[in-house]
């Protein structure tokens, strides 16, 4: 009997998501359809535009390239159900549906923790050992490393997600938020879920904090570097390189360490919901243009693609 029930109070969620006025929530509608829509855009042609101009098959747009297309599924993981439940009155999901969720975004926001790190790994060899960097980031490295990344972060998102929902969800079936988060699951939870969370926060200190020392230490490193250099242009060029990434790495780290390494007393529901949203919708919409603002290279490979769709156009015509 009991199994019964557990079963037919899991079978579905509803996401509560943001309890505002119609007018309020028609504003938020518009304002992340816009955003979805940048993000969307933005990436694609990022992606584009790597893949287009052979002067961007280089080491650091190919790990570009990969960012991109991260940013792209993350965002579009979340943010169609979010944008869903703004316009209903009430937005289900499945119990799969809700692992599936989970899942992409927990292996999608991990492989871009893993990725940023390699991505600073990529700017250390570049400028601290620039005779043998062919050598060291040749093709097959890339792969090498994107595959590892790739893979670590759906492994490892695969024991979050077990650890969440293995456990009984015998209470009601509302989740706070506006997507499966892993925090919002647990709270449904009728059994003592504190060695759960404890392993969760471990983990999550350990996949944030291991490759931010990554990050740290090969800055550490370039900017011992850079400082070194006799020429004031080489200086410059070389801080140029690496300021997108440090602008990404601190947006991304940032958000996420207050998302996951805050203690339980802190924890806000209104909070975090502003959190996960920033952290689903707005930063994967920032990542392409930071690099596009920031990169000369990206910023004419662009404007050559623009200028050879135009020319194409006026000649069709």
């Amino acid at each position: 009997m009991t199994g019964r029930v557990n079963h037919s109070v899991t079978s579905e969620f509803t996401l509560l998501g943001f309890s505002y006025t119609t007018q309020i929530k028609c504003a938020i509608f518009s304002i992340l359809l816009l955003i979805y829509m940048v993000t969307l855009s933005a990436n694609s042609l990022i992606i584009t535009v790597i893949r287009v101009d052979h002067h961007l098959h280089s080491p650091m747009y190919f790990f570009l390239c990969n960012l991109s297309f991260i940013d792209l599924l993350y965002s579009s993981s979340t943010v169609p159900k979010v944008l869903e439940g703004l316009v209903v009155k009430r937005n289900v999901i499945t119990f799969f549906g809700c692992a599936a969720q989970m899942y992409c975004a927990l292996s999608l926001g991990i492989t871009e923790c893993i990725l940023l790190a390699v991505m600073a790994w990529d700017r250390y060899v570049a400028i601290c050992k620039p005779l043998n960097y062919h050598m060291i980031m040749n093709k097959r490295t890339c792969v090498q490393f994107a595959v590892l990344t790739w893979s670590s972060g759906f492994l490892l998102a695969v024991v979050h997600v077990c650890i969440t929902l293995t456990a009984p969800l015998c209470r009601h079936s509302n989740i706070d938020y506006s997507s499966c988060e892993v925090t919002a699951v647990l709270r449904l939870a009728c059994t003592d879920i504190r060695l759960r969370e404890a392993v969760i926060f471990l983990m999550s200190v350990a996949i944030l904090i291991i490759p931010f020392s990554i990050i740290l230490l090969t800055y550490s490193c370039i900017i011992s570097t850079i400082l070194r250099m006799p020429s004031a242009a080489g200086r410059q060029r070389a801080f140029s390189t690496c300021g997108s990434h440090v602008t990404v790495v601190t947006l991304f780290f940032g958000t996420a360490m207050a998302m996951y390494m805050r203690p339980r007393s802190m924890i806000s529901i209104k909070s975090d919901k502003i959190l996960t949203l920033f952290y689903g919708a707005v930063t994967p919409m920032l990542n392409p243009l930071i690099y596009t603002l920031r990169n000369k290279e990206v910023k004419g490979a662009l404007t050559k693609l623009l200028c050879r769709k135009i020319i194409s156009k006026g000649q069709s015509v």
